[in-house]
């Protein structure tokens, strides 16, 4: 009996050291799979659902075609032959296997500042997806931009190497916003103006850029045209359901928040909000809005009440949660209104989400206003309650026209 209980003792002891062992392994996939979701690693690497992270998204760039990579385990198109030091010198130093060295399209230079506990993770996870044997070509840049050895002089202009340190008079949540912000979250990609190599402006972190056809905004903690009038409530809700008082998300925005934001945790949303909100003001030079009497002002008030007050309200303050304010709208006081032009001209779907499964739609104007009439609605709405910012000519609308076929 003793000899049996020992034996009990025994098997219950190595089955706690097995689950012991076990534990940690399951917990650093699931904590790999999250950071994947932060890092919205979907976006580049899948077009297939059935076939996920198999690679073969296009990004257009200003140089031309990239296209995403196969990063299943397949050993033949995939990274199946990388080890654990290949895959961090790819996130963190921008050379993948062999020496290759990866387009900025690819944004390690903010995955440089991960720390190693979570690339960790997060090749672990990696490692549990279904290997998929799909051929990618990933570097479809015209001559000579698709001389890899260039990046090396690009790397010594645009990148600066080297791993997240907390700023010490900051609290936990605002680092942890900070961490999430220029690391795995990679907002600088699209939200920062970009110079003439494609790499980031210095000293213009987060005061937007045109990404692939859109405007992706200032978030930096500006009143005129950044998030300064936005509180940390209108940042989570907007992450979380892709919808605030003052826009739904659409464009490449609206794949951010249905892929990544909406499954962050609600900490993680809190200490990005806390984050932006933290930020200094950009020094603004705020223009005089047009006089009502301007010609295009004018043109633009007759189409505004004609084709947009039903929704958006006669004095812009749309309808909460369905049609975004226009009133005193920060987003419409951008130095650039490709985004603006774009909704109003093609239309837009905004973000269905698990907690707001039902998208609200902007129809399309094309067909029944002419790229003058277009420009005067658009002018009017930037130059109105509150709003100023530079008039838009008929070329501008043709050239977003241009960007949409």
């Amino acid at each position: 009996m003793k000899t049996l209980t020992s034996l009990s003792l025994a098997a219950l002891l190595a089955t706690a050291s097995f689950v012991a062992q076990a534990q940690p392994e399951y917990d650093q996939i699931s904590r790999g799979s999250y950071i994947a979701t932060l890092g919205d690693c979907t976006a580049c690497h899948t077009t297939d659902a059935k076939q996920p992270f198999a690679g073969g998204v296009k990004l257009q760039t200003p140089f031309g075609t990239l296209v995403g990579a196969n990063i299943t385990p397949d050993p033949a198109t995939g990274i199946g032959n990388w080890n654990y030091d290949d895959f961090k010198r790819a996130m963190t130093a921008g050379i993948g296997h062999g020496g290759k060295r990866l387009y900025g399209a690819m944004p390690f230079t903010a995955y440089t500042k991960m720390s190693d506990a979570d690339l960790r993770d997060l090749w672990a996870w990696m490692q549990t997806l279904q290997p998929v044997h799909h051929e990618v070509e990933t570097n479809q840049l015209p001559f000579p931009f698709n001389i890899r050895s260039s990046l090396m002089v690009w790397n010594w202009i645009n990148f600066d190497k080297g791993e997240f340190q907390p700023h010490p008079d900051k609290s936990a949540q605002w680092n942890r916003g900070a961490y999430l912000v220029e690391g795995p979250g990679h907002c600088g990609t699209c939200h920062t103006a970009k110079n003439l190599l494609g790499g980031d402006k210095g000293g213009q972190f987060l005061t937007g850029e045109v990404v692939e056809g859109w405007y992706a905004p200032n978030l930096t903690n500006s009143d005129h045209s950044g998030l300064g009038k936005w509180t940390t409530e209108d940042i989570v809700s907007y992450l979380r359901t892709g919808v605030n008082r003052f826009d739904i998300a659409s464009g490449p925005m609206a794949d951010a928040v249905s892929h990544s934001t909406q499954h962050w945790r609600d900490d993680d949303l809190q200490a990005v909000a806390t984050y932006l909100k933290g930020g200094d003001k950009q020094s603004e030079k705020v223009p005089q809005p047009l006089p009502a009497s301007d010609e295009r002002m004018q043109l633009g008030t007759q189409i505004y009440a004609a084709k947009c007050s039903a929704c958006h309200s006669p004095g812009g303050r749309g309808e909460q949660n369905i049609f975004p304010q226009l009133k005193d709208n920060p987003l419409l006081n951008q130095p650039d209104a490709t985004s603006l032009i774009r909704v109003v001209a093609a239309g837009s779907r905004g973000v269905d989400t698990d907690i707001r499964p039902t998208a609200p739609a902007m129809p399309s104007f094309a067909g029944v206003l002419g790229n003058d009439q277009i420009a005067a609605v658009v002018t009017y709405i930037r130059n109105s309650w509150g709003n100023a910012a530079a008039p838009v000519d008929a070329t501008a609308v043709q050239k977003v026209k241009d960007n949409l076929q």
